[in-house]
């Protein structure tokens, strides 16, 4: 089970590299499934392997080119603001059992659909998208307005990221594609950058709190994972940015359909 453990953890980091997300939808199955790692333990552990993981995919991508650092930071903030006041605020507000119609309706099965929702509705819309992307954010006629845009996106995308609890690259690039018309590669890149400071956030927050961390197994995953990255990074330049986008959305709808499965199995 280790072994295959370990060729999974290859592959989560091949799928952040190629596609940008997916990093944390992924490792957790796998730490407590195939690592046998306590579900509570294993969410300090994601956050670990993604960061650093999304660090190593985001230094590939600036020495290709295929990262803007200035946008990153900018939608990073709103995006990790809102992530912590969803879930420090709102989240624990909302009630275990919740009535609608005379039908009672859980909240982790609320989550649940509310995240399966969100990963199908980027899939399609990055199937389904014809924008043409650039390879830079032309923002000099309206720069208030883009500005005020990234903030506006990036809340929302905070709000619900915060409330599934996922890093996030699956609202991240479609929002960057659509909204903000930049080239695929770069938005690949971007997203990396991102999820690399909210995971690096949550991973100052656990160190604080004082976790129990198994070095060993931490380093033998990113081994496995980092080598990951650098091969998806590597596909990603190979790729033209439309493929990339199917690509995106194709892998999204699959990890959406798994946990659909899994759930009602």
């Amino acid at each position: 089970m280790l072994i295959l453990g370990y060729i999974l953890c290859f592959g989560m980091g091949v799928t952040l590299g190629l596609i940008g997300a997916g990093g944390s939808i992924l490792i957790f199955p796998i730490l407590v499934y195939f690592f046998f790692i306590n579900p509570v333990l294993a969410t300090s552990y994601s956050l670990i392997a993604v960061a650093i993981t999304a660090l190593i995919g985001s230094i590939q991508n600036y020495r290709t080119q295929s990262l803007n650092i200035k946008l990153g930071l900018i939608f990073s903030i709103p995006i990790i603001l809102s992530t912590y006041l969803t879930r420090r605020y709102l989240l624990p507000f909302i009630p275990e059992q919740i009535l609608l119609n005379n039908i009672i309706i859980f909240k982790d099965s609320f989550i649940l659909f509310l995240f399966v929702f969100l990963m199908i509705l980027a899939s399609f819309i990055m199937l389904k998208s014809k924008v043409n992307s650039s390879e830079i954010i032309e923002i000099k006629n309206n720069k208030l307005l883009s500005n005020n845009l990234l903030v506006i996106v990036g809340l929302f995308i905070g709000l619900f990221t915060g409330l599934v609890g996922a890093g996030g690259g699956f609202l991240i690039i479609p929002a960057l594609v659509v909204f903000f018309k930049l080239n695929m590669r770069i938005a690949i890149g971007t997203s990396l950058f991102i999820i690399f400071l909210k995971s690096a956030i949550g991973v100052i927050g656990d160190i604080q709190v004082g976790i129990n961390i198994n070095y060993k197994l931490i380093i033998l995953i990113l081994l496995f994972t980092g080598v990951g990255v650098l091969l998806g990074s590597k596909f990603k330049q190979i790729l033209d940015s439309e493929i990339l986008k199917k690509i995106f959305g194709i892998i999204i709808l699959i990890i959406a359909v798994i946990i659909v499965f899994i759930e009602l199995s």
